[in-house]
Formats: structure tokens, C-alpha cells, sequence
């Protein structure tokens, strides 16, 4: 709890600076080709390796191995050794790949787009739907290398450095939509360019936090020895397994570029950006110290401690994502309205985007709970069957999009297939995850949290029925200036928060005797 207050705070705050971020690029791009050049292709690719490296594949390659070198008869001398042998090889490998990227942009932003082919575009705003992607494809390689010094700084238990870094990608971003906005195309430059900037923004802090924590590297001749050949041997499945999400996501955009009409990406995008504030407080918050925390365990022998850990990680987990999952889909278009609705952004694209947003949300428990449950497997040096799962999943997306997109299209929602064939298909990829770590003997629910689940689903069901009647009182404070409509939204959440506190000690999901014993043991504690 100590280390998500850490990791999820300043999440949080990056997710909020977030939000404010979307605010303002609604408000000077709006939702047409502009915005669906920017989301769709130049940040969903950037977007698509933070989530691989900085929250998935690289960490959970490095983690473990770094931690069994620093448990060695080395010490923490060999993790840092093994750390600069990795940085040898990676940096050249990212050098390349960017520059073939970047070459290569054109192919690529027709692949993630569809080539734009419902929206008709003309070659010069095809160009420029390129020219973005090149802007910020260095972010790739940047934030790649401060995967590594992260990764470091999490298995000194560091958490908070790391999860401060994209703060300033938010930071970087908010500056140049609010100093140098001009119109929809240059403003939509202008976010290009503030992504690379953010970028070597967070690997510069991230050098310096390792130098403040006595982490030094130095740089040497690419070797390919067993280590390293180990790390790349399980960084790709690892890819593929952490970032099912993200690669169902790309999927999705392409096929919307391809079979939907302009603004539709940006419906999407959005709609993702919300659903991604509890997934980033809460998934990748608890993944990030579920790791580290369970293979130090394991390589001690501790497999009940490890398998408690995960019960309790569970368990935080759904009682932080249930009332979020209910409240974005009874009050979205409010939360969407709030947030999004004024300049170029109009009252029917904050409707559409709500409906967007409802069926995101319909799998954000699982989103979260692949991040909780895929350490598990890693933890143990598994890294191949996360991937069958997420190859399968990705597979029912495709499936999904394509019967979803036309069934819905009929009745004007075409734009609700992606996020809900998205959802789905992750629902599928936690339950072949949780059922296989059952099988194994590797995870086993105790009686805790067998009783306490229902009992929270049911607080949620109850708060979402209160917003729901409540939310036309809201409604006039929704459309105003920018200040009342974030005091607006923090009423919602506030009452919310409130609500569901009490409906968990109502059905029972928590005693007061739980509260007691918790100040008792903070009291020990302080």
C-alpha cells in the first residue's frame, strides 16, 4: 500500500496533467483529420513502446534477471555490471531501429491508419500525417533507454522516480499547447514536436536519479554474452504478452482509419485517455511493484509469501477499478462533456465519445488485472505463455472489430466496436492468465478475498445507481468556464469516493474492526 501511495500518486498526477493535456488539444484541434493524423498514428506509435518497454516487455525481462545478479555472491555490483552490458546492446539496437523507423514512416502511418481511406485525404494531408510521425518517432528510442534506468531504480525500490517521469512528457505537452497553439495543423506540430522534447526530458531526470542514487554506468563495446542473449530471448514474447493491450489498440485505430469516418480515432483516443487514468493509478502501478516484489521472493524461497502478495494485489486492485468501471459506464458522457466539450469540440463528438468510453471501460478491470497477474508468470521466467494468450486475444480484437464495427455502424455507433471487441478480447486474455496460474499451483484465491469481491462489486453497482439518478444536477456546471466544470467533475468524484466507502461497509465488504486494525498498524508503524 506504502509503494502504490508512492507509484499511484504521482501517476495520478501525471494522468490528471494528462487529462488537462487532452483538455486543451480538444479545445484548439477539435476532432477531424488534424487530431486523427496526431492520435491515431504520430502518439499511438510512441504511446504503443512506452507501454511495451517503460511499463511492460523491458521491465519484466530486466527486473528479475537484475534482481537475481544483485542477490548473487556479486551484490549489487553485478546487477549494476549486468545493467551496463544491456545498455551496450540496446543503444546501437535503437539507434538503427529508429532510423529504419523513421525512414520507413510513410508505410507505417498508412498500416496504422488505413490509410485514412473513409476520410478521403489528399496527398499533402497525407504528407503531413507523416511528417508527424517522424517528428516523434525519437521518442521511441529515448524513452527506451529510461526503461532501463528505471527499471534499475525499481529494484533499489526507487518506485517513485520512475513513476515521475512522465510527468514531464505532460508538462512539455501542456507548454506547447498553451504557448504556441495556432491552428488545428499547426497546433497538432506543435504536440509532435512536444513529445520528442518530453521525452529527453525524462531520460535526462532519469540519468540524474540514478547518479543521486549511486547507480553510475559506464558505456562499452556491444557483447553478446549469455546474459544479454537471455535478456533479448525474453524481452520479445515479453512484448508481445505486456503489450496485448496496446497492440489490440494499434489494431483497432487501423481498422477504424480504414472503415470509419474522420473524428472516430479521436472518439477512440479520448475515450482511451480516460480509461487509461485508473489503468495507470492502479494496473501499472501495481505491476510495477508486484514484480520486483514477488521475484525477490520467489528467489528466497518465500512461495506463500509471493502467492499472498498476489491475493492482496488482486484484491487492491478490484476494489480500486470496480468503481470506475460502474462510473464510466452510468455517468460518462458528464465526465466527457466536462473535460472535452467547448471549443472545436462539439456536443455530438462528446457524445459519441462517451459511448466510446462506456465500452472501454466494460474491460478495465481486466486491463488491470493482466498487469497483476503477468508478474506471476515472469516472476518464474515465464514469458511464453502470457504470449499465446495475448496472441489469442489479439486474434478475437480482429474478429471482434470486424463484426462489431458493421453491426454497429447500422445504428450509427460504428465507432463502439473497437473499444468493445478491445474489451473483450482482454476479458479473454485475464481469464486463460488467472486459470492457468490456478492450474499450476502457482495462485490459489483465499478466503479473504473469495468473501470480499462480491460484496465490492455490489458497493460499485450501488454508487453507479446513485450517480445515475444524480447526474442531471451536475449537468448546468458541465457546460461553463474550464474552472466550473473541474469543480463539477471533482464533486462527481468526490460524492462517488463517499458513496462507495460507505456502500463497502454496508454489504460488508469491510468491517469497521478491518479499519481499526489498519490505524493500529499505521500507528505501529510511524
Amino acid at each position: 500500500m506504502r509503494a502504490l501511495g508512492s507509484v499511484g500518486g504521482l501517476t495520478l498526477a501525471s494522468r490528471v496533467l494528462a487529462l488537462v493535456r487532452d483538455s486543451l488539444a480538444a479545445r484548439y484541434v477539435g476532432a477531424g483529420f488534424a487530431s486523427d493524423a496526431f492520435n491515431g498514428v504520430a502518439f499511438r506509435l510512441p504511446n504503443m513502446f512506452r507501454a511495451l518497454f517503460a511499463e511492460g516487455a523491458f521491465s519484466a525481462a530486466f527486473i528479475p534477471m537484475f534482481n537475481r545478479k544483485a542477490a548473487g555472491p556479486g551484490g549489487i555490483t553485478e546487477g549494476y555490471h549486468f545493467a551496463e552490458r544491456a545498455l551496450a546492446v540496446l543503444l546501437p539496437v535503437l539507434v538503427v531501429f529508429t532510423a529504419l523507423l523513421i525512414a520507413a514512416a510513410w508505410p507505417i502511418t498508412w498500416a496504422l491508419s488505413g490509410g485514412f481511406s473513409r476520410q478521403h485525404p489528399t496527398a499533402d494531408q497525407f504528407a503531413f500525417a507523416v511528417m508527424l510521425s517522424r517528428i516523434t518517432l525519437p521518442y521511441l528510442a529515448l524513452i527506451s533507454l529510461a526503461s532501463l534506468l528505471g527499471g534499475i531504480l525499481n529494484s533499489l525500490d526507487k518506485f517513485w522516480v520512475n513513476a515521475a517521469a512522465p510527468i514531464l512528457l505532460n508538462v512539455a505537452m501542456i507548454a506547447g499547447l498553451w504557448l504556441f497553439h495556432g491552428n488545428e495543423y499547426e497546433t497538432a506540430r506543435v504536440q509532435a514536436i512536444s513529445v520528442t522534447v518530453g521525452g529527453a526530458l525524462q531520460l535526462l531526470w532519469l540519468i540524474w536519479a540514478c547518479r543521486r542514487a549511486g547507480v553510475s554506468m559506464k558505456l562499452k563495446r556491444p557483447r553478446f554474452d549469455a546474459d544479454v542473449k537471455e535478456l533479448l530471448r525474453l524481452i520479445v514474447p515479453a512484448a508481445a504478452g505486456a503489450g496485448a493491450s496496446q497492440i489490440n489498440l494499434l489494431i483497432s485505430t487501423a481498422l477504424s482509419g480504414w472503415l470509419l469516418a474522420s473524428g472516430s480515432i479521436t472518439y477512440i483516443y479520448y475515450a482511451d485517455r480516460l480509461n487509461q487514468l485508473p489503468l495507470g493509478l492502479i494496473g501499472i502501478g501495481l505491476g510495477t511493484i508486484l514484480l520486483p516484489t514477488i521475484s525477490r521472493l520467489l528467489s528466497t524461497g518465500q512461495e506463500q509469501v509471493a502467492m499472498d502478495t498476489q491475493n492482496r494485489g488482486i484484491e487492491l486492485a478490484l476494489f480500486l477499478t470496480l468503481p470506475a468501471t460502474v462510473a464510466f459506464i452510468t455517468v460518462a458522457e458528464p465526465i466527457v462533456r466536462g473535460l472535452f466539450q467547448y471549443g472545436r469540440f462539439t456536443v455530438e463528438d462528446a457524445q459519441r465519445c462517451g459511448w466510446a468510453l462506456s465500452a472501454f471501460s466494460i474491460g478495465l478491470p481486466s486491463y488491470v488485472l493482466v498487469k497483476v497477474l503477468t508478474p506471476g508468470y515472469y516472476a518464474r521466467g515465464d514469458t511464453k505463455t502470457p504470449v499465446r494468450y495475448a496472441m489469442l486475444s489479439i486474434l478475437i480484437n480482429i474478429i471482434g472489430n470486424f463484426l462489431l464495427i458493421p453491426l454497429l455502424g447500422r445504428v450509427g455507433m460504428g465507432h463502439v466496436g473497437p473499444p468493445l471487441a478491445t474489451a473483450l478480447s482482454s476479458t479473454v486474455n485475464v481469464a486463460m492468465l488467472y486459470s492457468t496460474l490456478v492450474r499450476r499451483g502457482h495462485f490459489a484465491a483465499d478466503v479473504q478475498l473469495r468473501r470480499r469481491l462480491p460484496r465490492l462489486a455490489l458497493a460499485a453497482v450501488a454508487m453507479g445507481v446513485a450517480l445515475y439518478a444524480g447526474e442531471g444536477l451536475l449537468d448546468p456546471w458541465l457546460g461553463g468556464v474550464m474552472l466550473k466544470r473541474y469543480v463539477a467533475l471533482a464533486v462527481l468524484v468526490g460524492v462517488g469516493i463517499a458513496l462507495y466507502g460507505v456502500a463497502c461497509f454496508v454489504t460488508g465488504a469491510y468491517r469497521l474492526s478491518d479499519l481499526k486494525a489498519l490505524m493500529r498498524r499505521k500507528s505501529a508503524t510511524s
